[in-house]
């Protein structure tokens, strides 16, 4: 397997990756249309962090981390670094020692589509993982591969620069070009949701605010007390 460094690619602006830090997943998600979620296998190693950055991405082999040596020197602050491989891994191929040199240039966390260990010593450190496994097997240093090219994880396609924003409700991807129009889009989806609770505290139901009870009614559901319900024979 050859590959490719690639250095200096175009990223996302700071100040809308830190505009996107704001919101949670699930709204950054809705707000780009339902889409941009890694997996749900894709899971955090702590609880009740979020960290959001741009992605330096990682093509290795399984079982092999040598591409990860290779990307922490073009890792930069505020970067997240997105590893997967060629074919499914769960090998331990990110730990602690990785961590410390990250840390150390400004990286905020890692995501990976294989393994990580060490994730005690990840957590007393404070730097964020999230992985689709969680390994001690070690790997090996033998194989090329490639930095800061398009790769994809779960079929969703991730390229360099764009942005990484995750935490305890898994991983979303929004392309660089649209980091700014999404952070809108979230920002105006978190005061509707904020309308929402308001009324919601005060006793409002969702069938009401949301006009559900017409949506009832069209598919069909009716509503009977328990009597009608039992005196129809209802599950006979």
């Amino acid at each position: 397997m050859s590959g490719v460094i690639v250095t200096h690619p175009p990223k996302a602006a700071a100040k809308d990756v830190e505009a996107l830090a704001a919101f949670g997943v699930a709204t950054v998600s809705e707000a780009l249309g339902r889409t941009g979620l890694l997996g749900p296998e894709i899971r955090p190693i702590q609880q009740g962090v979020r960290v959001a950055g741009t992605a330096v991405t990682v093509l290795s082999w399984p079982g092999d981390n040598l591409m990860i040596h290779a990307a922490v020197e073009q890792c930069g602050e505020g970067d997240i670094l997105v590893v997967t491989t060629t074919s499914p891994s769960t090998d331990g191929m990110f730990g602690e020692l990785f961590a410390t040199a990250l840390q150390r240039r400004g990286v905020r966390g890692v995501v990976t589509n294989a393994g990580i260990r060490d994730t005690q010593e990840l957590r007393d450190m404070g730097f964020a993982a999230w992985s689709r496994a969680v390994s001690s097997q070690g790997t090996v240093k033998a194989t090329g591969g490639s930095v800061n090219v398009p790769i994809a994880i779960d079929g969703r396609l991730i390229h360099p620069g764009d942005v990484i924003l995750a935490d305890d409700d898994g991983v979303v991807v929004v392309p660089r070009e649209r980091a700014r129009e999404t952070a809108e889009a979230s920002e105006a989806r978190e005061a509707k949701e904020a309308k929402s609770r308001a009324a919601f505290l005060q006793g409002e139901l969702g069938l009401d605010r949301y006009g559900l009870r017409d949506t009832l009614k069209r598919l069909g559901v009716e509503y009977r007390t328990y009597e009608e319900y039992t005196r129809e024979g209802a599950g006979s």
